[in-house]
């Protein structure tokens, strides 16, 4: 076990060492400018994926005050039982396509009003590690590109989710039970 540590202790900073030495040594490039132009071409990048993000928070907004949750745990509560899906984790699984901060928020409140160990704050905490903000990435990363036709990744992106959050009930249903 002290053997881990010491190495999880030095991996991330051997690793820099490694690619930068290996960059400015054999490669030969300069590797501080190099980070620096691509600072300032991040910079520039943020600057135009703005929009995006406002009209991002901006739906996100609307669907949690408009209560559609609600109804769509409602809805859905049949098929929840039948996957073994707890219908507290539900917003969840709603809210992590569409944004992290939200998701983040509800999967906050399971793990207070549930604890961190119980079946739900289990499945929500494997559910946060299995999926990805599918729209937020591509309204910001498609956008900063200028991609309009996002048909397939949309798709791509919500059957990952889905399996992500399928398997993480799965997964913790076995383990956890």
């Amino acid at each position: 076990m002290e053997i881990m540590e010491k190495i999880s202790l030095y991996a991330i900073p051997v690793i820099i060492l490694v690619i930068v030495g290996y960059a400015y040594l054999v490669k030969k490039v300069k590797v501080y400018e190099v980070f620096c132009e691509g600072a300032k071409d991040g910079f520039s990048t943020s600057i135009r994926i703005i929009p995006f993000l406002v009209a991002m928070l901006v739906a996100i907004g609307i669907f949690r005050a408009s209560g559609c949750i609600d109804i769509m745990i409602r809805f859905l509560d049949p098929i929840l039982a039948f996957i073994g899906m707890p219908g507290e984790v539900l917003p969840l699984a709603i809210l992590r396509p569409l944004s992290g901060g939200g998701a983040t928020g509800v999967m906050n409140d399971l793990l207070i009003t549930y604890g961190p160990d119980s079946l739900i704050g289990r499945i929500a905490s494997t559910m946060m590690g299995s999926t990805e903000t599918t729209f937020y990435v591509l309204a910001v990363y498609f956008g900063a590109v200028s991609i309009r036709k996002i048909r397939y990744a949309v798709v791509v992106g919500l059957l990952a989710d889905i399996a992500g959050l399928l398997t993480a009930v799965w997964i913790c249903r076995i383990i956890f039970g």
